[in-house]
Formats: structure tokens, C-alpha cells, sequence
């Protein structure tokens, strides 16, 4: 299978790693172009822009820093958009709103592309053990062609409907961990308090 990914970041870096170990053919991009080299040396393929790998590829994974960062991927020159069509797949796994998801979205399927969002929960030890959660929403046929790719990415894949819907589980599961930590907290500062050994 053979698979774009854009984004070499802590999580990017890992997740494109685990698909080369598992026997994927994968293109990657990165806006830095020197931290393509060693997923190179891993026997990746090295694009030159965006378009060039969404060229390349049946489907293309992005994992970016943020909402900003997932829109210039798309819309700037040489992006997404200029090579995205019929029978190709784009799926964003970064972090970002329900509101950049649509968009992005909506210009892929006006192109004859299909579109996925899929954020995870997970940071940088679960995105190299392939334990991520993916918390998928968009295009059921691009999910189910994707689910080799994310039985390699994560422990468990999740597909929750409609586009807006990844977005919005994701600040469901974030507020969860972080009440959680807030208790963790709490609880240590009571046992201090109370003279115990934290």
C-alpha cells in the first residue's frame, strides 16, 4: 500500500515510521525539507511539494501543527488541491477544529476528492508504539481503505459520522485527561498535606 504523508514533526516523524516498518511505500513532505532525510534513509520516497505527493499517492496523510498550518498544506501553491481528484483520498490527522475540518472538506470534495478527518489521542510514545486512538469522521469508503494504514498507526480506530465530529470527540477525550489530571492533583496535594509520602 502506498501512502503520502505531509508533516515529519514529533508525531508526523513517528507515525510515517511505523508505516515504512510495517511494509508501506510512503512519499513524504515536509516544509523543512531536511527532516525528510531520515525517512529516507528508511526508504521513503522524498516530494518536493504537496502536490507532488497527493500526485503520487491514492491517499495522503497530514499530520500539522495547527489549524494554520493544515489550511497552507491545502490551499497555498502547490498544495493539495492541485492534485487531489477522483480516486484519491486526503486525511488529515492533525489536532485542529471542526470549523478548518469542513473547509477543508468541502474544497476536496468539490475537487472529486474524498476526505477524512481523523485526530488522535496520543503524543509522542504512543505515536512510535502505534498506540494511538484515531478518532475518525468524513468518508466511510476512504475510512475503510484506510484501516490497514491505522491498524499500524494506533491500537484502535474509531469512525464517528459526519465531518466536525473527530474534532469535536477529541475535546471530549482532552477534557476527560485533563479532569483526571486535575484530580491526580489534587489528590497528591491532599495526601501532602495530610503528611503523607507523595
Amino acid at each position: 500500500m502506498e501512502v503520502g504523508f505531509l508533516g515529519l514533526g514529533i508525531m508526523g516523524k513517528a507515525m510515517a515510521t511505523n508505516l515504512l516498518r510495517h511494509g508501506f511505500r510512503v512519499t513524504v513532505w515536509n516544509r523543512t525539507l531536511a527532516k525528510c532525510q531520515e525517512l529516507a534513509a528508511l526508504g521513503a520516497t522524498v516530494g518536493e511539494t504537496p502536490a507532488s505527493v497527493v500526485s503520487k499517492c491514492r491517499y495522503t496523510i497530514a499530520m500539522l501543527s495547527d489549524p494554520s498550518a493544515a489550511l497552507s498544506v491545502v490551499f497555498d501553491k502547490d498544495g493539495v488541491l492541485e492534485q487531489i481528484g477522483s480516486g484519491k483520498g486526503y486525511v488529515d490527522m492533525s489536532t485542529v477544529d471542526a470549523a478548518t475540518s469542513t473547509k477543508i472538506s468541502e474544497a476536496v470534495k468539490q475537487k472529486g476528492g474524498a476526505f477524512l478527518e481523523a485526530p488522535v489521542s496520543g503524543s509522542k510514545k504512543p505515536a512510535e508504539d502505534g498506540q494511538l486512538v484515531i478518532l475518525a469522521a468524513g468518508d466511510k469508503p476512504l475510512y475503510d481503505g484506510m484501516i490497514p494504514a491505522f491498524d499500524v498507526l494506533g491500537k484502535k480506530s474509531f469512525f464517528l459520522g459526519e465531518i466536525g465530529n473527530g474534532a469535536k470527540m477529541k475535546l471530549v477525550v482532552n477534557m476527560v485527561m485533563g479532569s483526571m489530571m486535575n484530580s491526580l492533583s489534587e489528590g497528591l496535594c491532599l495526601a501532602d498535606k495530610s503528611g503523607l509520602s507523595p
